[in-house]
């Protein structure tokens, strides 16, 4: 019987199970809904469907797999329908909608990827699990909520919102008369309630989807029980959690562009293949990674890599598997 040697007490190690490096995969939301779209389940279905695809050809260069991913659109547009329902039906609050998105989005990666690997000729064990990361009741965002979900709104539209509604809106792109969006609590992640759990399965080779959406932000009362706050946990830093969990040889951060880029936007815009730790805080510092995008993509590399991970790497979806093989993408390695 296989099974997964935790190397939380001897340190923490690049390990391989059985001969195989285990990858820690964060999703981003072009996996699900690309822009434009309405968002229809037909719409996500088939856009799972092609990133599922693309799963299927990383495990066949014998990689293992965890997969998370965001729930930003799919949070925010329930959000709306809980509102508008609210005088027919009970709304739920924020860490319940993060409970229902990430039951949603799991069983649409677990049903497609399972479809995937039938066609391939395979049986391949697949989970969605369920998770919930403590987070700090305290943590300055609450006070200042960062998170955006839900669609795009003209400067107007979401002033009247912030009227009506008591929405926190904030101004989140330039360059177009839709860069308006609600902004939600992030608190930062500290630790994943199910990790046993996961890292149980993962010992079992099961591909499991976990921390959906950052996970369901829960804090921990003086009694030792859990308490759901609202609020949506960053998925790329939740990603990182994720990874020391299982001792993750490699976190690729899949998103909408094939490079992280210096100057972008910029006439002078450049790629960049490759990022030592010190190189990358040095363009956090500078301000060349966007909050709300790039940067937090590139604080959770620089923390798996300096808690030990082997590499991480930012490229897009259609890139993943020559990224791995170091042919695309951005690596962040140590030095």
């Amino acid at each position: 019987m296989e099974t997964f040697v935790s190397l939380r007490l001897c340190g923490r190690k690049n390990i391989m199970i059985n001969g195989k490096k285990l990858v820690v995969i964060a999703l981003g939301g072009n996996a699900i809904k690309k822009a434009g779209e309405v968002g229809t389940s037909e719409d996500q279905f088939r856009n799972i469907a092609l990133t599922c695809e693309q799963l299927v050809e990383m495990n066949k260069q014998d990689y293992l797999m965890v997969l998370t991913h965001g729930n930003g659109p799919q949070a925010g547009n329930l959000l709306i329908q809980q509102e508008e329902g609210s005088n027919l039906v009970p709304s739920m609050p924020l860490d319940v909608v993060d409970a229902m998105t990430q039951g949603e989005i799991g069983y649409m990666f677990q049903n497609q990827l399972q479809n995937a690997f039938h066609r391939d000729g395979r049986d391949i064990p697949i989970a969605s699990l369920i998770t919930q990361m403590l987070v700090d009741e305290n943590d300055p965002d609450f006070q200042n909520p960062s998170k955006p979900v839900g669609p795009f709104y003209s400067k107007d539209v979401a002033l009247e919102l912030q009227e009506s509604k008591g929405y926190v809106v904030k101004e989140v792109r330039s360059g177009t008369d839709k860069n308006w969006r609600r902004v939600v609590p992030s608190p930062a992640p500290i630790g994943l309630v199910e990790a046993k759990v996961i890292r149980t399965l993962v010992g079992k080779r099961v591909i499991v989807i976990t921390s959906g959406g950052g996970g369901i932000p829960v804090m921990k009362q003086p009694n030792g029980e859990l308490t759901g706050i609202e609020a949506v946990i960053d998925k790329d830093m939740a990603g990182q959690k994720l990874a020391d969990v299982v001792d993750g040889d490699i976190f690729l951060v899949l998103t909408d562009v094939d490079h992280v880029y210096v100057n972008y936007g910029k006439s002078d815009e450049k790629p960049v293949r490759k990022l030592t730790i010190v190189e990358a805080k040095k363009h956090l510092a500078d301000g060349q990674f966007p909050e709300g995008s790039m940067a937090p993509k590139i604080r959770a590399c620089i923390a798996f890599v300096e808690n030990g991970g082997e590499r991480a790497i930012i490229t897009s979806i259609n890139q993943a598997v020559d990224a791995l093989n170091g042919n695309a993408g951005t690596e962040i390695i140590l030095n």
